[in-house]
């Protein structure tokens, strides 16, 4: 079984966004990480790019297959995890430890628009 957070935020393809103030630390599920297999690449926006709810803001890499990333939320990226570039496998070790970015949420609102730990576990059918 897959780990699922209480009190995050999931999409349906398979990101979640952890809420901080107006600041989301935003990553892949433990369930899209087993999916993936061992990580070898995340590619990252920079700091300053803006992102957009629904739209891809980099991809994660491994060797089975890529991945898009579909941020679930609207914002400003204010930092990116640096780490990952010299490990991206941590995303393997703990994916919600290991954020991939932070974005500043520009529209709060967006947030209705995602799944609670309950419904993702639904989506998941776990």
């Amino acid at each position: 079984m897959s780990k699922i957070v209480e009190g995050l935020y999931y999409s349906e393809s398979h990101e979640y966004v952890k809420v901080e103030g107006n600041v989301g630390f935003i990553g892949i599920t433990d369930y899209a990480q087993h999916e993936l297999g061992n990580v070898v690449y995340v590619d990252m926006p920079e700091v300053d790019d803006e992102v957009s709810q629904g739209e891809e803001f980099g991809a994660v890499e491994s060797v089975k297959a890529a991945s898009d990333l579909m941020s679930p939320v609207s914002g400003t990226v204010v930092e990116v995890n640096e780490a990952l570039e010299d490990e991206p496998g941590l995303v393997n070790k703990d994916a919600f430890e290991n954020w991939i970015i932070k974005v500043e949420i520009s529209d709060a609102s967006e947030l209705d628009n995602l799944m609670n730990a309950e419904a993702y576990k639904a989506f998941i059918g776990e």
